[in-house]
């Protein structure tokens, strides 16, 4: 009998322009139920391997029996992707180009998914999503428009994509907001990838409550400043 858990595979921390440590995003997604979770900072692994060692170091962590996989938002010169890997690839050295990344997650046991693709205002790759042969679809993003999420969500649909759901989460208390069931056959990284390409997924739509709201609109005003002032 397939066992479903909750993933939420788009996640950030302080090692790209998330709020919280690598620690504070796995309680956080421990505390919401999800069983699968990925720290995807923008053209870095360097969370997620900081999570790795957090998980293996710490027996509380390993006694949830946690699946975490490796990842990377990419900002490629057509926009964010997000790069889902089963073991970490030795480098943050990923390609910029579309083609080249694609080229790049096969070499490398990876597996590419467009993050909020029409998502004009946070470099979404548009069509490309229809361009390009793709693993997955990511059809729901907790931080898009709903116009936005209804578009990725059709394209999937056309092109018989899986959809994945996620928080996009830059403060702790988001992760798990969105997420996506996978039925998997055991509770390994081997069988979430199995589900993913075999679209043995279903993406679970949630936008953030009005106080969860207000808490990433205030990491983000906050972030802007530090650009401008590091002391604040």
């Amino acid at each position: 009998m397939p066992i479903r858990v909750k993933a939420d595979l788009h996640t950030h921390t302080i090692y790209s322009d998330g709020e919280g440590e690598p620690r504070d995003v796995i309680i956080s997604a421990l505390n919401r139920g999800i069983s699968v979770l990925s720290i995807t900072d923008h053209d870095t692994f360097k969370g997620s391997l900081k999570a790795l060692e957090l998980i293996r170091n710490d027996e509380k962590l390993r006694r949830n029996n946690l699946i975490f996989i490796v990842g990377n938002e990419v900002r490629t010169v057509n926009g964010d992707v997000l790069v889902l890997c089963r073991e970490y690839p030795g480098s943050d050295d990923v390609p910029r180009l579309i083609p080249e990344i694609l080229d790049w997650v096969s070499e490398n046991n990876c597996i590419a998914v467009p993050a909020h693709p029409y998502d004009i205002l946070r470099h979404g790759i548009g069509d490309r999503v229809r361009k390009y042969k793709w693993h997955a679809i990511e059809v729901f993003n907790a931080g898009a428009l709903p116009i936005f999420n209804w578009r990725a969500a059709r394209a999937a649909s056309e092109l018989g994509l899986p959809g994945l759901a996620n928080s996009d989460a830059h403060v702790p208390e988001l992760v798990g907001v969105a997420y996506t069931v996978f039925e998997v056959e055991d509770l390994t990284a081997e069988s979430i990838f199995k589900a993913l390409l075999n679209n043995n997924v279903k993406a679970v739509a949630h936008y953030p409550s009005p106080g969860l709201l207000i808490k990433r609109i205030s990491w983000s005003v906050r972030r802007r400043l530090r650009r401008i002032n590091p002391a604040v």
